[in-house]
């Protein structure tokens, strides 16, 4: 019984600490890092003021947290995405450039997160570690499935070309977000296909 009742409060706590980095994400979409304060924080989630000093040491901690769970979560998606693709390589690749420019990763209030982030990443040097540890979480999956390719498992190789891959994909990614009327259908999807593919010198669209 007894380990019953703390599985149940890790299991509560980690709710409430999910609510409160979901809370911020939410406010910061809404009105960038200023919204989102102690005590807006703590009334979106639902739980007192004093509560949030209980599971983060600061507001500034709960940020890095909510930003970091923020960008793992995108390149988990991917990840998901080629993973259900099956075992092909190519079709994998395709699957996880494919998911960059489907909802949940490519919705307009993830590039209003973006934008909030931005100058908390210039300035704090915390929340920029936190970036480069999630760019880099990002790229190094994507040349983990850029060398699973025929003729690619050359790391040397491969590098500089999950590197220009990854930047197309940021660069539509954020068009794509910041002007979502811009583009038809489907455009965005073929568009990062295809040039990832051009880069590749592979033809990526027919196996998404």
């Amino acid at each position: 019984m007894t380990g019953d009742r703390r599985k149940f409060r890790r299991e509560g706590e980690e709710r409430r600490r999910e609510a409160l980095m979901a809370a911020t994400l939410e406010l910061v979409a809404e009105g960038g890092t200023a919204a989102a304060t102690t005590r807006a924080i703590a009334d979106r989630a639902g739980v007192t003021a004093g509560l949030v000093g209980h599971y983060f040491a600061s507001k500034e901690d709960l940020t890095r947290a909510a930003f970091g769970e923020l960008m793992v979560r995108f390149s988990d998606l991917s990840l998901q995405a080629a993973e259900a693709a099956g075992g092909d390589p190519l079709a994998r690749l395709a699957a996880y450039v494919a998911a960059s420019f489907r909802p949940p990763v490519l919705e307009p209030t993830r590039i209003s997160l973006w934008a909030g982030f931005i100058n908390l990443i210039r300035h704090d040097p915390e929340m920029l570690a936190i970036h480069r540890a999630t760019y880099l979480r990002y790229r190094d999956q994507l040349q983990a499935l850029i060398m699973a390719l025929p003729g690619f498992a050359d790391p040397v190789r491969a590098r500089p070309l999950a590197i220009a891959c990854n930047a197309v994909i940021d660069g539509l990614w954020m068009e794509g977000g910041l002007l979502p009327d811009a583009f038809g259908a489907g455009e965005l999807e073929r568009l990062g296909l295809r040039s990832v593919g051009a880069i590749l010198g592979l033809r990526l669209e027919e196996e998404a």
